[in-house]
């Protein structure tokens, strides 16, 4: 019998964007629902607004507006190119890959295309033209060292040269990974390095 079941869209996975928006329309939705439900149904049963449903509907209302704040931020990202995403991809076979990223500081924020994570070496691609590379790259590379990974981060807005340090790096991926020492996160015992660098590159990211 033929599986059907739909792998779920994960933050790094393509097609993150248009799932992530779909998904956190339906939950704002819901939770303006259920606090203007009991507004609209108190003021119906007790004529009048001054009831402690009342306060329990507007207080209810925050987390409305949290998730209508993420919303509107994962509403202003485009996804990533379809053939954009299928071009690196056919360079990146078997590598530990990120795709479709927005990266968030306090300072500056940019749109990453995708990230290849192996070993040491963290590679960056963006199409963003008003990303500032050496910042992002900065910041990501200091805050992943923070959390024990000791990396070198660089991000390119040009796509040939990043395609070519694919392939180099495809081609060098046993090298590159040697003799790294990892002690797997009792929080993620399944993960890998490559992928538990990924996971921390992920949390700079809406």
């Amino acid at each position: 019998m033929t599986n059907t079941t739909k792998k779920r869209i994960r933050k790094g996975d393509i097609g993150y964007f248009k799932a992530e928006k779909k998904r956190k329309l339906i939950i704002t939705l819901i939770l303006f629902a259920v606090p203007l439900f009991i507004f609209f149904t108190s003021l119906i049963y007790f004529k009048t607004r001054m009831t402690i449903w009342t306060v329990i509907a507007v207080v209810g209302c925050i987390p409305a507006c949290k998730f209508t704040v993420d919303l509107i931020m994962i509403w202003m990202r485009k996804p990533m190119d379809r053939n954009l995403y299928e071009k690196i991809a056919s360079h990146a076979e078997g590598l530990t890959m990120s795709y479709e990223m927005y990266m968030t500081f306090y300072e500056k924020s940019a749109y990453i295309d995708a990230f290849v994570i192996c070993g040491n070496t963290v590679v960056g691609y963006s199409s963003d033209p008003k990303i500032d590379c050496k910042f992002m790259a900065e910041n990501c590379q200091k805050l992943v060292r923070k959390n024990g990974y000791k990396v070198d981060v660089k991000i390119s807005k040009e796509l040939r040269p990043f395609l070519e340090r694919l392939d180099s790096i495809r081609e060098k991926k046993d090298s590159l990974e040697e003799g790294i020492p990892f002690t797997p996160d009792e929080r993620y015992p399944d993960l890998s390095r490559n992928e538990m660098i990924k996971h921390t590159i992920l949390a700079l990211c809406i």
